[in-house]
């Protein structure tokens, strides 16, 4: 049976410890549409309409968004891809495909907006690691990278593969594992030497590795940022879609930058440059 998660916190607003630069990006959000959902699916949420989305982005300062593809939308990337197409200068997408689409489906997908392609095994919805060399050679084709929703706990035996991709690799939420483990763990250890090796972190997902007030991830971030501060990015995971909790307001997760990247500069090329150059704002 699928557990059932509140909406977002309604009223988002900006940090309170910094001041957000101009042209920021949140890299990791999602929209959703009503229900019905796919089967097999591990949670349920409440619609997350386009409006909301770009509202959280206004309230919050945030100049662009990246919408990556919901997983209990499964691959019916409809919405995804006809909120891009209405928001061409703002928004860039995540797209969850089969690996067997024609090849004018994936231009149509980047015609739209899409930079990349989601492998997926921890929510459903998706394609684990067996599509892995195909999917690498269609973001090859059109210049995307590979975004990883998984437990960098068993990432082990797929570390060296990821780290001869031929496109980026991009690590959601710091490898979604328990912060609480610490950066001397086999995880962070593993998280720290992708990142040398040439890998992306979003510093997103605070929630799904640590309770409130998330002084556990601290460490983690701050190692991975120090492991390439030109390949981090910063993702607000809205709508927090698979957290039973309390929801989190955006502003405060983005015043954990500010203990996250402690250096201004730094937590400003985080919020825009490195964004850009992923996703070609």
């Amino acid at each position: 049976m699928t557990r059932e998660c509140p909406g977002p916190d309604p009223s988002p607003h900006g940090p309170k410890s910094f001041k957000v630069p101009a042209k920021a990006v949140d890299t990791h959000a999602h929209v959703l549409g009503p229900p019905p959902y796919i089967e097999g699916r591990s949670y349920t949420a409440p619609p997350a309409p386009p409006a909301a989305y770009l509202n959280m982005l206004d309230a919050t300062g945030m100049a662009y968004g990246v919408l990556v593809q919901a997983s209990v939308h499964g691959v019916d990337n409809s919405l995804l891809l006809e909120t891009l197409a209405a928001h061409p200068d703002r928004l860039r997408g995540i797209a969850v495909a089969p690996p067997e689409l024609p090849a004018r489906d994936w231009q149509q997908m980047h015609d739209a907006g899409i930079r990349g392609l989601r492998i997926n095994t921890l929510y459903g919805g998706g394609f684990g690691f067996d599509a892995l060399d195909r999917f690498e050679a269609i973001c090859l084709d059109h210049s995307w990278h590979l975004q990883f929703l998984t437990d960098a706990r068993a990432l082990a035996p797929l570390a060296t593969r990821i780290s001869r991709l031929k496109v980026p690799a991009v690590i959601d939420h710091m490898g979604h594992f328990p912060a609480a483990d610490g950066i001397a763990s086999p995880a962070a250890k593993l998280m720290i030497q992708l990142l040398k090796d040439g890998a992306w972190s979003k510093l997103s997902g605070a929630y799904r590795l640590a309770s409130p007030p998330y002084a556990e991830t601290i460490p983690l971030a701050q190692a991975l940022v120090a492991a390439a501060p030109e390949r981090c990015v910063w993702g607000s995971d809205w709508p927090h879609v698979a957290n039973h909790d309390a929801m989190p307001n955006i502003g405060a997760l983005l015043d954990l930058l500010t203990m996250w990247v402690p250096d201004a500069v730094q937590r400003d090329a985080v919020l825009t440059t490195n964004a850009h150059r992923l996703y070609g704002f």
